[in-house]
C-alpha cells in the first residue's frame, strides 16, 4: 500500500475519476463524503490547509482520508473536509475489500507525519463505520493517546412497507396527532397543495423562495445565512446535487402563497433530511411544517425508501414522528 498525501486543490481534480467509484465500493456511502460535497464544501469554507491522503495498491485507488490541517489557539489539528457544522456524516472512504490494509496505512501515515499537526480531530464519524470500529485501536498501538465519544445523535426511522405501517410506529398520541393535522389541512377553506422542485421550475426561485421561509422560521437559522461562507455553499450546492438527482427541494402551498418548504437528499436507500423552513406567523394554526414532513415521509414509503433520517440534532419533533436515535462519534488522539 502506497500513500500519497495532496497539499492543495489539484487533488479534487486528480481524484475526481476515481473518488465516486471508490464510495461506491465502501461499506457506507453518504451524500457527504461523496466528490462534488467535499470540493464544493472546500471551495466554499477553504478552513485551512488541504492534506487529503490517497491509498494506491498496484496503481488502484483503495482509500480516500479527505483531510484538512486547521490552526487554533489548541494547537495544529486534523480535521476531516466537511467538518463539523454543514456536513452531518462525515468519514474515510475505504473500499471494503481492503479495510484491513488502508486503515492501517493511513495510521503509519500519520504516524510518520506527526510533525505536521499536534492532534487528530475527527468528527461526525456514523457509529456503524469501520473507521470508528478500526482507526482507533491502530492508532493506539503506534503510540497515540486516543479517546472515541459519542458527538452527537441522528434521530431515523425505518421505514415500513406502507403508511399504515409507518403510522403504528407511532405511539397513540401522535399517531392521532398527525392524523388530525392532516384532515385540518386538507379541510382547509384554502387550496392546499405540495409539490417536489423538477425542471418545470425555476430552481433560481425557488431556492430564494426557501431560503425565505428558513430564515422566518428560526432566528438560528436566520444567523446561519447571515454568514457569507454559508450562503456561498448553500447556493453551490443545491444546483449541483440537483443535477444529479439527490436533491429533493418541496413546498407546502396555501392559496399560492408558500407556506412551508424541505431540503432532503435523496441518495443510495434513504431520504435525509437537511433543512426546513415554514412561515408560521401566518399559517401556525394549519401546521405546514408538521404536515409537509408527513406528506415527505409518506412519499419515501411509496418510493421504497428503507430509511428517513433526520441527521444531526435532537429536536422533539424528530421523536414524535418516529425517529431512532443512531450515534456519530468524534475520534481525538495526539
Amino acid at each position: 500500500m502506497e500513500v500519497r498525501a495532496y497539499r492543495d486543490e489539484s487533488a479534487f481534480a486528480d481524484l475526481n475519476a476515481v473518488w465516486n467509484d471508490l464510495l461506491g465500493r465502501a461499506p457506507l456511502n453518504r451524500v457527504f463524503y461523496t466528490w462534488e460535497w467535499q470540493n464544493t464544501w472546500w471551495n466554499s469554507y477553504e478552513p485551512g490547509e488541504i492534506w487529503i491522503l490517497a491509498c494506491h495498491d498496484g496503481g488502484v485507488t483503495k482509500g480516500i482520508a479527505p483531510l484538512f490541517i486547521s490552526e487554533s489557539d489548541r494547537g495544529r489539528s486534523v480535521q476531516i473536509i466537511g467538518c463539523v457544522d454543514v456536513t452531518d456524516y462525515l468519514d474515510f472512504i475505504v473500499d471494503e475489500t481492503a479495510m484491513t490494509d488502508v486503515y492501517a496505512a493511513f495510521a503509519d501515515f500519520l504516524v510518520a507525519h506527526r510533525q505536521h499537526y499536534d492532534f487528530l480531530d475527527f468528527c461526525n464519524i456514523p457509529f456503524d463505520s469501520p473507521t470508528q470500529r478500526l482507526l482507533p485501536d491502530l492508532l493506539k498501538a503506534r503510540g497515540f493517546d486516543t479517546v472515541v465519544e459519542q458527538q452527537e445523535v441522528c434521530p431515523v426511522i425505518e421505514l415500513p412497507d406502507n403508511w399504515g405501517g409507518y403510522l403504528s410506529l407511532l405511539d397513540k398520541k401522535q399517531r392521532h396527532e398527525v392524523r388530525r393535522k392532516m384532515r385540518r389541512i386538507q379541510g382547509s377553506e384554502e387550496s392546499i397543495n405540495w409539490y417536489i422542485v423538477n425542471g418545470k421550475h425555476n430552481l433560481d426561485d425557488e431556492v430564494t423562495q426557501f431560503v425565505r421561509l428558513m430564515a422566518a422560521s428560526d432566528p438560528e437559522k436566520e444567523r446561519f445565512l447571515q454568514d457569507e461562507s454559508n450562503l456561498r455553499f448553500f447556493h453551490a450546492i443545491v444546483p449541483l446535487l440537483q443535477e444529479r438527482g439527490w436533491l429533493q427541494l418541496n413546498f407546502l402551498t396555501v392559496g399560492e402563497e408558500r407556506a412551508a418548504a424541505y431540503i432532503n437528499f435523496v441518495y443510495g436507500n434513504r431520504v435525509m433530511v437537511y433543512n426546513s423552513g415554514h412561515a408560521h406567523r401566518d399559517y401556525g394554526d394549519l401546521s405546514p411544517g408538521i404536515v409537509l414532513l408527513a406528506y415527505n415521509i409518506r412519499h419515501a414509503i411509496e418510493q421504497g425508501f428503507a430509511y428517513y433520517d433526520f441527521l444531526r440534532g435532537d429536536e422533539a419533533y424528530k421523536y414524535r414522528m418516529g425517529g431512532r436515535d443512531t450515534a456519530v462519534m468524534n475520534i481525538r488522539a495526539s
